[in-house]
């Protein structure tokens, strides 16, 4: 039992003016955390007995696969070399000079670290698998750090690690994270969704991300009511209905269009009386890739795609194996169209015959194939084509789905409507392949005595995230309510008046009660108001409270549950058992 009276309990009446989400404003207000600089947060009492409940979840559930190791987080320049991202990475790495001038960086992630350590260590198939994992402070040089713990450049992650023989065993470890995943996060009293993601900077050929939903969040992600497929906006597909092409006008062939001052689609479609489905959209980038010592050299690469459709950066980054995309500049649209921007298209475009090299490489999406007697810039200032039809006026270097999913496009899986909605990124979990034990040279022997390259995973959680999407999930206007799982305390007991003896030795007797049932007890003793006490009882997310007030003299309390804001009247004798009950009841039960 702890005392409020003797806490350190900063509770604030008001939420930070730069507050914008509901977890950043009530964290703040309730004293979970105050900030110290952009993006960076210290974690107060009640935080840390919050934090420190996450963890002991999600440490009991990793270790029924894997084992707990601790890594540096400072990290070596060489050993980044060798797996290529030192380059990779660019700015979102600190990075840093020891005394004697040698590059290090701060710890974002371990693969190279367990890497180096199973190349060492590991000479047969008879050590595998392995899961090694860790609970460790990352770092990352967030540009925008925002929303409190949901951007940040210093946060605490749950990182794990598989070696496998072959991808058999991959699969194997794969499932049992992704098992263990749904019941941490089940047990933490999330509402989630696991959806099929992008592997980004980390490579690989699988990936799944455990998404919350919350206007908070900053990922979109496409769901099907029907079937259960959701994905990652950066990895969803959908089916389009089929678009009405236009008919051929004259001849059939391209035709040049007088449009003056009419750059952008809405504009050419209102003049041309067309749908922005009957139009050509041209996106033109410069994509950077860096050489083997990180020099970096940028390719000019153009996008084609319907109208009213929109580039999914990711997916084209990934496609182009990019690591990092920008737009043309007016000099670059000159040297590559001879055109200003607005008057762009496919038609006498020479496309380069491989992605990502100095001849312009052109990317039509899907959606245009097979599409007749569209509208699209004439690379001339102020004119446009119709009568323009894939493959017979123009040709490509790659034809590849790179749009955004939009909202009640056909599921890929069953074509009813898709749903979009913002999510939170808690957990993501990636088959990395051979990417990293390749690059830094793993090997093992297998059963027939050949040297072979172990096959990696690699799992994270967000341990700030859960609780963040948690709060997310559940607050109202006066705060937020955690479920006893990851609370910091089961039940506050609040003495209405600490002056008034006999209240004080009920609220004391109480407390103690429920101490020795083995529930966490937080005793308000505070010589405040009884409003005051309800308000920061009602801020700080404990799940029950025990009003101990005037009818104490009738042998009664007053029995509140957060969640529901419902009170009933309960007698001394059976509060106790019936608080205990109650908070058994709203822990959240582990699903696989």
């Amino acid at each position: 039992m702890h005392r409020w009276s003797k806490l350190f309990l900063p509770t604030l009446r008001e939420a930070p003016a730069d507050a914008e989400v509901a977890s950043h404003k009530f964290l703040v207000r309730a004293g979970y955390i105050r900030q110290l600089g952009a993006g960076i947060y210290s974690y107060l009492f009640l935080g840390q007995r919050s934090m420190q409940k996450i963890i002991g979840i999600v440490r009991q559930e990793m270790d029924s696969i894997g084992q707990e190791f601790l890594l540096p987080t400072l990290l070596p320049r060489e050993l980044w070399e060798q797996s290529g991202r030192w380059s990779t990475m660019g700015e979102n790495m600190f990075r840093l000079k020891d005394r004697k001038g040698a590059d290090l960086c701060l710890g974002m992630t371990h693969e190279e670290v367990v890497t180096e350590i199973a190349r060492k260590e590991l000479r047969s198939y008879k050590q595998l698998p392995q899961i090694w994992y860790q609970i460790q402070t990352k770092f990352r040089d967030e540009p925008r750090p925002k929303a409190g713990l949901l951007r940040v450049r210093q946060f605490i992650m749950k990182d794990a690690y598989s070696f496998d023989l072959d991808a058999a065993g991959l699969d194997v470890s794969y499932r049992k994270h992704d098992v263990v995943y749904r019941r941490i996060f089940s047990r933490c009293g999330l509402l989630f969704v696991a959806v099929d993601a992008d592997s980004g900077a980390m490579g690989g050929s699988q990936s799944q991300e455990f998404m919350v939903y919350t206007e908070a969040g900053e990922d979109l992600i496409a769901s099907c009511a029907q079937c259960g497929y959701a994905a990652n906006t950066e990895k969803a597909t959908s089916q389009l209905p089929p678009a009405e092409d236009l008919a051929a006008i004259g001849d059939g062939m391209p035709q040049l269009v007088h449009t003056p001052g009419m750059g952008a689609i809405a504009d050419i479609t209102a003049f041309m009386k067309v749908s922005a489905t009957q139009d050509i959209k041209c996106v033109a980038y410069m994509a950077e890739q860096r050489d083997a010592a990180g020099k970096p050299a940028w390719m000019p690469v153009t996008v084609f795609l319907r109208g009213d459709h929109t580039v999914n950066e990711t997916k084209l980054a990934g496609l182009l194996r990019a690591t990092q995309l920008r737009a043309m500049t007016a000099e670059e649209l000159e040297a590559y169209f001879h055109a200003p921007a607005g008057f762009l298209g496919p038609v006498g475009l020479t496309p380069a015959k491989e992605l990502m090299t100095p001849d312009l490489s052109v990317v039509v999406d899907h959606a245009l194939e097979n599409r007749a007697n569209m509208i699209c810039g004439a690379n001339k200032l102020d004119y446009h084509f119709q009568n323009v039809t894939a493959g017979r006026d123009f040709t490509w270097t790659v034809a590849a789905s790179i749009r955004n999913v939009g909202e009640g496009e056909g599921c890929p899986h069953c074509n009813a409507p898709l749903k979009i909605g913002k999510a939170v990124e808690v957990g993501h979990i990636f088959k990395l392949g051979y990417k990293y034990s390749e690059s830094m040279g793993a090997r093992v022997l297998d059963p027939n005595g050949k040297e072979v390259t172990p096959i990696m995973g690699s799992y994270g959680i967000g341990i700030e995230r859960i609780l963040t999407a948690c709060v997310e999930q559940n607050f109202d206007a006066n705060g937020f309510f955690l479920p006893p799982s990851i609370a910091p305390y089961d039940v506050v007991v609040t003495i209405t008046n600490v002056g008034d003896a006999a209240l004080l030795a009920a609220g004391e007797k109480i407390a103690g009660e429920l101490e020795a049932a083995g529930l966490d007890v937080l005793l308000d003793d505070r010589e405040e108001r009884a409003g005051v006490k309800f308000k920061d009882a009602d801020l700080i997310g404990i799940p029950f409270r025990v009003n101990v007030g005037k009818k104490v003299s009738e042998g009664m309390v007053e029995l509140v549950t957060r969640s529901t804001k419902t009170s009933e009247d309960v007698s001394l004798a059976a509060v106790s058992n019936l608080v205990r009950e109650r908070v058994q009841a709203a822990i959240p039960s582990a699903t696989a």
